[in-house]
């Protein structure tokens, strides 16, 4: 491998390809800072019964588009795909996630594939809706999120980690899409993801779209900081001996650039709505900076 990065990302907004394939770029692009990165995207909510079954057994399975039978065509199926980023090259490789493992299991499966980071996407999915390959997904993050690999829950991806910890999650009557000021707690105030943020008054400003809300802190997370329509925004993992992990959970799309929502408004992939609610400029970029830099701190 050499001093290439491997991140494993949980792919699951393929299906609006601008804050899919483009959100899980923006992630990227500050970690390419350090040199070449090779990104697994797993598609659990998408992959065959046999892919996962395979990858239990095998380590790292290639998907071909056979092993994807709930693609959704509107969005072109690639195997693999290369872009520049800061000057060096990001290769996303689409692999199968493990299916029926237990917790032991899924961490020998993620010692065995080798990856500096671990990242959950957000998703048109809920929590509050469970699905079945929910069930590798949560095991896979709670796994990660307390071994000491650099995580990140994003959106549905927090909602999935404080799920898979023991948080309560519920659904809302309604939407809530915009951009609000979030307010850190004295612990947010001094984490390291926010270390980047734009000094203004009323904390850093962030992005919002979703319906299901974590309203119950993990006893194993350290809550970081809230908004005004949603409490548990910000968690940090603190591991058994109180030590913090490199492990957050955050309810905003820190992915979610000004240039992807508008391109996405224009292949109508957000309604007019939304791209009014999402014009004001977020702190989105610095979260995703400070992230990095953990990733890179942390790297094999």
């Amino acid at each position: 491998m050499g001093d290439t990065l491997r991140v494993l990302v949980i792919d699951l907004l393929v299906e609006r390809s601008e804050f899919g394939h483009g959100g899980n770029q923006e992630v990227i692009i500050p970690m390419a800072k350090g040199g070449d990165v090779e990104v697994l995207l797993v598609t659990p909510q998408m992959q065959s019964n046999d892919s996962g079954k395979r990858a239990s057994r095998e380590g790292i399975v290639l998907l071909s588009e056979e092993d994807v039978p709930h693609w959704d065509y509107d969005y072109e199926f690639w195997e693999s795909c290369e872009v520049e980023m800061n000057g060096n090259s990001a290769r996303f490789t689409r692999i199968a996630l493990p299916s029926e493992l237990e917790d032991d299991e899924m961490r020998e499966w993620l010692e065995l594939i080798d990856v500096d980071a671990v990242v959950c996407s957000g998703s048109r999915r809920n929590v509050t809706m469970w699905e079945d390959w929910m069930n590798s997904a949560s095991s896979l993050m709670r796994v990660a999120s307390t071994t000491g690999t650099p995580t990140l829950g994003i959106c549905f991806g927090h909602q999935l980690l404080c799920k898979s910890l023991g948080s309560e999650v519920t659904r809302a009557e309604k939407m809530s899409s915009g951009v609000w000021d979030l307010s850190l707690n004295e612990a947010g105030s001094r984490d390291e993801l926010f270390d980047l943020r734009t000094e203004r008054e009323g904390g850093p400003v962030v992005l919002y779209s979703h319906q299901d809300h974590v309203i119950t802190v993990p006893e194993c997370c350290e809550l970081l900081g809230s908004a005004e329509h949603n409490f548990v925004t910000a968690v940090r993992v603190i591991g058994e001996g109180g030590e913090k992990m490199p492990a957050w959970g955050l309810q905003f799309h820190p992915e979610a650039a000004k240039h992807r929502i508008e391109r996405s408004f224009g292949w109508g992939h957000i309604t007019e709505e939304e791209m009014v609610a999402f014009q004001r400029e977020h702190d989105g970029a610095g979260v995703l900076d400070a992230f990095a830099n953990v990733v890179l701190r942390h790297r094999r």
